[in-house]
């Protein structure tokens, strides 16, 4: 367990006193490093994905609460994750209530690419996308709720499907060994329509794995030659034994077909 360091314990008395609270953490899982500072009220926990569609507005940085959150992240980019060591948690904390998070263009900061306004909710976790943008279109968010709290049973990991991809339609996800035969498999998640999440679905962990989508309802017998989506995931290498994730279709990084797949560790 790496602990913050002196600078990083002065970049936290100075959030707090902006009344932010954004505790970068350390990658221990979904735990936070204890750092003697805690906050007064109630606090969530937030990430932010870039799914903006315009290369000519990528990559930005993010700026939660007036406080760096986030640099340089590219298309499918996240944070605090992405954050350097130690401060890789996959969320941080800050306090509930309406929080500014406020995109700039990495090559141009004058450029302001996004702004929003995020209802934090105490106890909770919410990964926040900023989405759409193709062809200089505004940029807008979306956002979920993270469940990183149920208990997930022994022996499983748990998986659920965020569709972001106006292209892919609704769909139908698969989370298997790579190449396995898609007529038998088991979908994770079905007819998850664009702008929708399902719910999170307990399965065996896997070793390397493949992320496959089809259209919704296709027949069994049909899945092979109609995959809309095949990823091979690096990041995360391997779906754990008590782990979470979710899965994330989207478009490609221009907008439009063909759609892509990420894959995010929520615990």
């Amino acid at each position: 367990m790496h602990f913050f360091s002196t600078r990083m314990n002065r970049f936290l008395v100075r959030l707090v006193a902006l009344g932010a609270a954004v505790g970068l953490t350390v990658a221990c899982g979904t735990k936070e490093a204890p750092t003697g500072l805690q906050p007064t009220g109630p606090t969530g926990r937030i990430r932010f994905v870039n799914l903006i569609n315009d290369p000519a507005r990528n990559p930005v940085n993010a700026i939660l609460e007036q406080l760096p959150f986030g640099v340089n992240l590219g298309y499918g980019g996240s944070t605090p994750s992405s954050l350097p060591a130690p401060n890789t948690a996959n969320y941080s904390a800050i306090y509930a209530g309406d929080r500014s998070l406020i995109l700039k263009k990495t090559a141009d900061t004058n450029v302001t690419v996004a702004s929003f306004t995020i209802p934090m909710v105490a106890n909770q976790d919410r990964t926040v996308y900023a989405v759409g943008g193709t062809g200089g279109a505004t940029v807008t968010s979306f956002s979920t709720t993270d469940d990183n709290t149920t208990a997930i049973p022994a022996g499983q990991t748990s998986v659920r499907v965020v569709n972001l991809s106006p292209a892919a339609g609704a769909v139908d996800v698969f989370v298997t060994a790579p190449n396995a035969d898609l007529a038998t498999a088991t979908p994770v998640a079905t007819n998850v329509a664009p702008s929708a999440a399902s719910v999170y679905a307990n399965i065996a962990p896997l070793g390397s794995y493949q992320v496959r989508a089809v259209p919704a309802g296709t027949a069994a017998a049909n899945r092979a030659a109609n995959v809309l989506v095949s990823v091979t995931p690096t990041v995360p290498a391997t779906l754990g034994v008590g782990t979470g994730h979710t899965v994330i279709i989207a478009d490609k990084p221009a907008g439009g077909a063909p759609p892509t797949a990420f894959v995010l560790t929520d615990r």
